[in-house]
């Protein structure tokens, strides 16, 4: 019976031993975020989603990770502000079709490439879909919140089109005055968005307990 325990025990130490040397790799805490853990497989995720996304190669230095963790933390300050509001969400219905207009331009509607590419990037449709979704509902969240009050004058319209007609009109070389004026106007406003959102989103770093876990990123 002693014999039989102590080799237990000695599979048990092995067992542990091993999983100290890197055999078995564990999730791990990268970054609170207030209440909220990101952790490295969240990391991972977004890194292969990314780089699907942009057709760019999946990187996993320390640096692209510490890229991908602020786009993380960026998402939980927004997703904890659309939590605390009333803001409509899109219907998944939206992010299904987003899914297949990709297809059709980047696989020639074809999916079995499709599912063929996704798994050359350890990635599976669900999550895809998934961040297909919050990509939607980033985006309606920043108008809702952000595009109210924003004005812009008809000189800055003007001022505008007379410093950027040339790359308006190669566009839309028959544009009228009133639709380059229009684009003009789309432009600005959508200029004054982002500067709202970005000021609001370094207040909110301010205001949010940001924690990183250093060894998580080596």
């Amino acid at each position: 019976m002693r014999a039989t325990a102590h080799l237990r025990f000695s599979l048990v130490l092995m067992t542990a031993t091993l999983a100290a040397r890197g055999a078995v790799t564990l999730d791990r805490i990268a970054v609170i975020v207030g209440n909220h853990v990101i952790k490295t497989s969240d990391i991972d995720r977004d890194i292969r989603l990314t780089a699907f996304l942009n057709r760019e190669k999946a990187d996993f230095s320390a640096q692209a990770k510490k890229q991908s963790a602020e786009r993380l933390i960026d998402q939980e300050l927004i997703r904890n502000e659309i939590a605390s509001g009333n803001y409509r969400r899109p219907a998944e219905e939206e992010a299904a079709t987003l899914e297949v207009q990709l297809v059709h331009d980047r696989f020639g509607g074809s999916d079995s490439a499709f599912e063929k590419a996704l798994g050359q990037y350890g990635l599976t449709r669900e999550q895809l879909s998934t961040q297909l979704l919050w990509q939607l509902t980033v985006l309606r969240f920043i108008d809702q919140r952000f595009r109210a009050g924003v004005f812009v004058s008809d000189d800055d319209v003007s001022k505008y089109v007379q410093q950027h007609r040339a790359e308006l009109q190669k566009e839309n070389p028959d544009a009228t005055t009133e639709t380059l004026d229009s684009k003009a106007r789309e432009v600005l406003e959508g200029e004054k968005v982002n500067q709202n959102f970005a000021q609001w989103l370094e207040g909110a770093r301010k205001r949010t307990r940001i924690e990183y876990k250093q060894e998580a990123f080596s």
